[in-house]
């Protein structure tokens, strides 16, 4: 068995020291150099690298932490309701804990010195962070004085954004996310009831005018400056649907880094106006045929969680609870940035083995002539296969062919095992989640689950248990359509 340790609650090892240790286990590559892709400039891989957000591969390995310290919002949406204390509800504008600036900084304190994977502070709302930006800023001004080796990063509907963009600029603050929904006023009255602006509430056509007017030059003057910016985009079908791709167009004409198109999240128990009058969210497929029609435009986000205000951890998970006010500790341990540093050291060597083992597992698969495979993936993170299947309680979602591996989604789903016990219900629901997915890839899965996996026509192979990602993607892609042995790895 490799020598497997822990570095900050995530399992890791080198790819040389896995080696071919786990029996039936996938090839291993020696360690490569590059820094960074090669489809970037190293001035942009040294911003996105580390943030979760902002880079897909930096997901596997970084956690980010949202404090709840700007309740004032300066707009009214249809899809939005700021509920307080709800900790069990995962969604934009939701907090269990409205912080003061001093209280968030002690609170990001205790989190960095427990969570070395932490690199990104955001300030998320609940309301909007350039609106109330008193707090936004005396909260960024006291974390930045003690770690100053934290990204900040701050998201905003866009409509104060531009009276204070030259404060972010001398901050250091190179990530803004702005909430652009449409470029059509008309479009825009149906999302926004009314917005507030120099002292004015303006409605309906005349209110969303302003506001998109404000976003564009909001995010004009972010780009000019160097400030990586991502636009969010809520796909709400029946109203911004037909004009997502022409948006994904601008945003991209006007030098977004990211464009994250994510589904209408809409249920009466919210209390949105959109749940409680019957506004439907969009299908995963609905979301996808908006995604790939939008292919020739900005880049896609596809890995976003829709993440809480107060959200504290990896993408995929919530360690916020962890963290309220009464839990946090008095004294903060001062081995905070040294934990910090060596874990991303750690990182950096990873990733390069990780690179150059996909290098050569692509290499091989180049070759072949097959049709895409379509795999769904349990990971704790690290960019590894090494969740146990009935501790899953998301999918990630990768298409594997000749080209190479692509993220698609990530699917929600209960996790099968319950104190040590598997539930018949989860599992029925997780295959409905993984409909139109026929390989599991996880690091361990019982006789029993496995069996009936099987009998709705989904294989779950654990051969690959800790294997890269990619790597064991690219393996099983180039196994099944090289040998006549179909089932060599689920052996």
């Amino acid at each position: 068995m490799a020598n497997i340790i822990s570095l900050g609650g995530l399992q890791v090892a080198s790819r040389d020291e896995l080696g071919q240790a786990m029996a039936g286990g996938c090839t291993a590559s020696s360690c490569g150099t590059k820094a960074g892709p090669a489809d970037m400039d190293p001035a942009t891989w040294a911003k996105v690298k580390d943030h979760p957000c902002y880079s897909e591969e930096a997901h596997h390995y970084f956690a980010r932490m949202h404090v709840s310290v700007a309740p004032a919002c300066n707009i009214q949406c249809n899809y939005c309701n700021r509920k307080y204390d709800c900790a069990n509800e995962s969604r934009p504008g939701v907090v269990s804990e409205r912080l003061t600036p001093e209280q968030a900084a002690r609170k990001v304190l205790a989190v960095a010195a427990e969570v070395p994977q932490l690199s990104v502070l955001g300030i998320a709302g609940p309301g909007d962070a350039a609106y109330d930006w008193k707090k936004t800023k005396a909260t960024f001004d006291k974390v930045q004085s003690q770690l100053p080796d934290i990204k900040l990063c701050l998201s905003s509907n866009g409509l104060a954004m531009p009276d204070h963009v030259e404060e972010i600029v001398a901050m250091n603050i190179d990530h803004v996310t702005l909430t652009i929904n449409t470029l059509d006023p008309e479009v825009g009255a149906k999302i926004y009831p009314w917005v507030f602006f120099r002292g004015k509430r303006h409605e309906g056509v005349e209110g969303a005018a302003i506001l998109l007017a404000r976003q564009m030059e909001a995010l004009d003057m972010l780009v000019a400056r160097g400030v990586l910016v991502k636009v969010n985009s809520v796909l709400i079908p029946g109203i911004n649907d037909a004009g997502m791709v022409e948006l994904n167009r601008e945003v991209k004409a006007r030098g977004a880094f990211l464009h994250n198109i994510m589904p209408l999240i809409s249920d009466p128990a919210h209390g949105t106006h959109f749940g409680l009058t019957g506004q439907r969210g969009p299908t995963a497929a609905e979301l996808r045929a908006v995604q790939d029609q939008c292919g020739d435009g900005a880049n896609l986000m596809k890995h976003c969680r829709q993440c809480r205000a107060d959200a504290v951890g990896m993408l995929g998970e919530d360690r916020g609870q962890e963290f309220t006010l009464d839990k946090l500790p008095e004294t903060v341990a001062e081995d905070g940035e040294e934990k910090r540093a060596a874990y991303r050291d750690w990182v950096a060597r990873e990733r390069a083995d990780r690179r150059a083992a996909t290098e050569a597992a692509q290499a091989e698969a180049a070759a072949l002539a097959a049709p895409p495979m379509r795999v769904a993936v349990c990971t704790k993170g690290g960019g590894r296969i090494n969740q146990h299947f009935g501790h899953a309680t998301e999918f990630q979602i990768y298409e594997v062919d000749a080209g190479g591996v692509r993220f698609l989604t990530h699917r929600r789903a209960d996790n099968y095992c319950v104190g040590g016990h598997g539930e018949s219900d989860r599992l029925t629901e997780i295959v409905r989640t993984l409909d139109g997915v026929p390989v599991v890839l996880c690091a361990r899965i019982g006789e029993g689950p496995r069996s009936r996996m099987a009998e709705a026509g989904i294989e779950v192979i654990d051969a690959c248990a800790m294997d890269y990602i990619e790597t064991a993607l690219l393996d099983l892609y180039a196994d099944r359509n090289r040998s006549p042995d179909a089932g060599a790895l689920s052996a």
